[in-house]
């Protein structure tokens, strides 16, 4: 695609380069899944959606030490929104991995071989089934009864829509069959076919109602309705394909296909289409055949996904961030068309990025009404690339030009190209602002990097309700009650301008003399005060890695927020390190000890450590976070594994492994509760050294440091 292959390879960007443009992709990802996933209402396309996903993965393959930052690589969805009860997932519910091209499926295979060190020639069952382009929903039945439905959410909590679900024909209120596991949760799609949907929007139409814009957009909507009598009357289909929680019994079969078939015996509805492949020429064949009969299908889908057959298999591949190892999706190709660019419009988010957006007239592409785009910066509208080179041949884009837009599966486009020939005469060349447009203050960039920033800091108003909002999220403080437009609001009333003032809120509101109590504001009463208060209460106290992440630091998402407590247990020992920590410079080349602390921990490299020290030594941090800590007490994480005789020791693992993948032994010391560290100091417990062990032996020799062979390890571990 135009907008991403323009920019530069990942192997050639430097550090700061990478962690510059990951924490904009990362900020420009989170938004896009809030609007998709909870608010239904996208403003990119499914094609630029996958694009910055590759992206923002590539930079990290490229650099480890950025893998997890703002928690993209463990995140899936969006919170579930407020309108329904909310439903833990037992078993959380986790998205796919995208493959766009053939290369991508068949390293899919390769890599599952190289990690399960298995040789070239040896066969490997994978499935292939349609990827149903619906709304993902959990079932749980009990000794063969439906009890439970719930949405996917942002992937460990979702939304009840059980008296929604009930009202799908498709659906069985009791499973049949003797097998069923006493409690068994059904994973699958909420969908609607193509005809129902024609329909569905017929009677809209006829209503003087709204339209919907897709199918998906249909079913996702018509199963998220707070009456269930609405719901009843669309026409909701269903197909099953996965699981979550299984009591005791186990499963019916050993495979994926196997339960698959017995999901069938039990009446539930599954994917006719689901077939058994050994290689990716036939991953590849099927792929091509579905995509060839996509339109006559009668329902949409957006790809084909594959999975390893074998259940034990799966297990022993484990996951990666927010995906299996042993699941990907190939996605179709993606649909463009040709509209007119109206303006230009620029939005700031929470870092001060100024970020450019495209509202288009609005135009169906395969059945989508689209009206928004993305145009990624400053540079890609003047026509140039990441390296200064020219893309689209050097043309620019202009308010009132016509473009050419592209889509894959059912959101907002992305333009790629300008119909030069159509250009108004009267179009400008665009003046990308200097200012802020949402504080004045001056917005910079500055070298090397292509996004232009506020520096209105603490005053931006952008700014400050952004980060607000990210310490009330649900990964942070999670307080109820605090949403995006309560923050909006208390921050406009004066109420809320830093974390800490949440606090003292309850406080100043009941002190004599203020002017307007909360519960004579509009929009609130004397019980949603109450409950308000309530909830900033229970929030005095939380663990201390979502008490680091609400901090937003730059680069310090949820699981390096994990990574940083879990080697320092509190927040005041982060705090004295990153204090006494120097940087590496003239007078000290590789800093000193506490900044090698820092930088020493797996997956915590120079970009992220620098973060992290810069925030902790700047005065005006330094004093909210003081003010907040008076408040709140950060509790201690809770434990992986305080059982196993490794638990909270730190490992490093060196050489080759002979009785298993590298990859399984540290998810392995991870589940165990030790801490895998990629360098030897001090503080190391344990080397495991394997065959041609090189200089981090010789380290661990020269330390004292406690050196173990593999078979030592693993009856040390407990799984010898």
């Amino acid at each position: 695609m135009t907008s991403r292959d323009s920019l530069p390879p990942t192997e050639t960007l430097t550090a700061d380069e990478a962690a510059s443009e990951h924490a904009r992709l990362g900020e420009e990802i989170a938004g896009h899944d809030r609007r998709y996933y909870q608010d239904d209402a996208p403003t990119v396309s499914d094609a630029d959606y996958d694009a910055l996903r590759r992206r923002y993965e590539a930079i990290e393959a490229q650099f480890p030490e950025l893998r997890g930052i703002d928690s993209l690589s463990q995140k899936v969805g969006a919170a579930p929104s407020a309108k329904f009860a909310k439903v833990r997932h037992r078993v959380p519910m986790l998205s796919l991995g995208n493959a766009f091209a053939d290369e991508d499926v068949e390293e899919f295979v390769a890599r599952i071989r190289r990690f399960l060190g298995l040789p070239v020639d040896e066969p490997i069952a994978l499935t292939a089934e349609p990827k149903i382009d619906g709304l993902s929903c959990s079932l749980r039945y009990e000794s063969g009864v439906f009890m439970q439905a719930a949405t996917r959410g942002d992937g460990f909590e979702g939304e009840d829509v059980t008296a929604n679900v009930r009202t799908i024909a498709e659906i069985p209120q009791r499973l049949a069959g003797d097998d069923v596991p006493d409690i068994f949760e059904v994973r699958g799609e909420v969908y609607m076919g193509h005809a129902d949907f024609a329909a569905l929007n017929a009677r809209q139409e006829a209503a003087g109602k709204p339209l919907f814009a897709n199918p998906r957009n249909a079913a996702a909507g018509s199963l998220r309705q707070l009456d269930p009598k609405i719901t009843e009357s669309r026409p909701l289909k269903f197909f099953a394909y996965a699981w979550g929680e299984v009591s005791d019994a186990g499963l019916p079969a050993d495979t994926q296909f196997g339960v698959i078939e017995a999901f069938a015996r039990w009446g539930l509805p599954t994917n006719p289409l689901t077939v058994l492949c050994t290689s990716a020429e036939e991953l590849l064949a099927h792929y091509r055949r579905i995509g060839e009969g996509r339109a006559s299908l009668g329902y949409d889908i957006d790809g084909v996904v594959y999975k390893v057959d074998s259940l034990a298999l799966q297990q022993r591949l484990g996951f990666v961030s927010r995906s299996p190892r042993w699941a990907i999706a190939h996605k179709f190709p993606a649909e463009k068309a040709v509209t007119k660019l109206e303006r230009i419009e620029i939005q700031v988010g929470r870092t001060g990025a100024l970020t450019p957006v495209a509202k288009l007239t609005p135009i169906t592409v395969g059945g989508v009404v689209v009206a928004n785009a993305s145009l990624h910066n400053e540079d890609y509208i003047r026509g140039i690339g990441g390296k200064g080179e020219p893309i689209r041949g050097g043309i620019d884009i202009r308010e009132g030009d016509w473009v050419t837009i592209q889509r894959a599966g059912d959101v907002i486009p992305q333009v790629v190209d300008v119909v030069l020939e159509r250009r108004p005469a009267e179009a400008k060349p665009y003046a990308f602002p200097t200012l802020c447009p949402a504080c004045g203050s001056h917005a910079v960039r500055e070298e090397g990097e292509v996004v232009r920033r506020c520096t209105g800091g603490l005053i931006c108003p952008a700014q400050a309700v952004e980060r607000i909002r990210h310490f009330v999220a649900r990964d942070a403080f999670d307080i109820e009650g605090l949403g995006e437009k309560q923050v909006q609001a208390f921050h406009d009333w004066g109420l809320v301008k830093q974390p800490a003032d949440i606090f003292t809120l309850e406080a100043r509101d009941s002190a004599p003399g203020a002017l307007t109590r909360l519960k004579n504001r509009e929009g609130w009463g004397d019980t949603s005060t109450k409950n308000l208060f309530a909830a900033i209460e229970t929030r005095r106290r939380v663990p201390v890695n979502r008490f680091l992440y609400a901090l937003g630091i730059r680069h310090v998402g949820e699981t390096n927020a994990k990574r940083l407590m879990r080697h320092f247990a509190t927040i005041e020992a982060l705090r004295e390190t990153a204090l006494a920590a120097i940087m590496p410079g003239a007078e000290h080349p590789k800093g000193n000890e506490p900044w090698a602390e820092i930088v020493g921990i797996e997956g915590i490299g120079a970009v992220v450590a620098e973060a992290v020290v810069d925030f902790f030594q700047e005065p005006n941090n330094q004093a909210a976070l003081a003010a907040l800590l008076e408040y709140v007490t950060p509790e201690p994480m809770e434990a992986v594994s305080a059982a196993s005789a490794v638990a909270g020791k730190t490992v490093v693992f060196t050489g080759a492994l002979e009785k298993m993948t590298r990859d399984e032994a540290k998810a392995m010391a991870e589940r165990l509760g030790a801490k895998v560290a990629g360098s030897v100091s001090k503080k190391t417990d344990y080397v495991v050294a394997g065959t041609d062990a090189g200089s981090k032996l010789a380290k661990a020799r020269d330390l004292g440091v406690g050196v173990l062979t593999e078979d030592e390890w693993l009856a040390l571990a407990g799984a010898g």
